[in-house]
């Protein structure tokens, strides 16, 4: 069963616990060290690499339980179902959302799913009526889910993302291991060189479950206020904050700046 965690506090498991992070320098050198050593592996490979090379840490997975999440977690789950996977929930979640990541995780036998959400006595602070995602949707993204998440992943040297390069031009040169040189933390994207064919082959070929909202228009899946359906031909992340000058939410941000090594930077 998923465990609630409100604020976001660290993992309960020891051998996830981080003692600290490294500095920018050694940090940027192990995901140097990490690239090279499995440039050409798989993305189950780098998935076990982060999960038992040294130089990666101690990793949690973050998962959205959106359009494709299930990729990411099946092949996860066929490494180590004990991994850790926090789900943000923002509490503004589409409904079908919350029944599909219940429904992944014990089909997966996922078994250290935690919940992580903002306390309401934070919410109840900061966005009492709700509406603050229609006055700044930035502050509301760090409200419900950047800052709920930095905390979650403080027992933690590094994170496994879903994101690939295809999804957007700010990711367009994603590599297999990056550095958030102000979390001192190392960001893991199996699936970063993996096609739109690939992802819909995975899950055929192996009968993974496809989020509701697919078939009604949805690739990219985020809090329902701020997620509209995208025509054909469109970017899969155009319906994300749709016409805004906005595609990230704010987990890759760190004190408002874009964490992207080895992207555009």
């Amino acid at each position: 069963m998923p465990h609630d965690i409100l604020g976001g506090s660290g993992a309960s498991t020891a051998r996830h616990r981080a003692a600290g992070p490294p500095g920018p320098g050694p940090l940027q050198a192990k995901a140097d060290r990490l690239n090279a050593r499995y440039k050409h592996h798989s993305a189950t490979a780098v998935i076990r690499a982060a999960l038992t090379d040294p130089d990666a840490g101690r990793i949690a997975l973050v998962s959205s339980f959106g359009a494709e999440s299930v990729v990411l977690l099946h092949l996860a789950a066929m490494v180590d179902r004990t991994l850790p996977v926090l789900f943000i929930d923002t509490q503004m979640l589409f409904a079908k959302t919350l029944v599909y990541q219940a429904e992944v995780a014990e089909r997966l036998g996922l078994s250290n799913v935690q919940v992580i959400r903002a306390s309401d006595a934070v919410l109840r602070a900061e966005d009492p009526d709700g509406t603050l995602h229609q006055r700044d949707t930035d502050a509301c993204c760090a409200l419900r889910k950047t800052r709920p998440l930095q905390k979650a992943l403080r027992g933690f040297d590094g994170w496994i993302t879903g994101r690939k390069r295809f999804q957007s031009g700010s990711r367009a040169t994603l590599d297999f291991f990056e550095v958030e040189d102000l979390t001192g933390r190392i960001k893991v994207n199996p699936l970063a060189h993996w096609a739109p064919g690939d992802v819909r082959a995975y899950m055929e070929e192996n009968r993974l479950p496809r989020h509701p909202l697919l078939a009604r228009g949805y690739p990219s899946i985020g809090c329902a206020p701020c997620t509209s359906p995208v025509a054909p031909g469109e970017d899969p992340r155009a319906g994300r904050w749709r016409g805004q000058s906005k595609d990230e939410c704010g987990i890759h941000f760190v004190d408002g700046k874009l964490v992207r090594k080895g992207e555009n930077a």
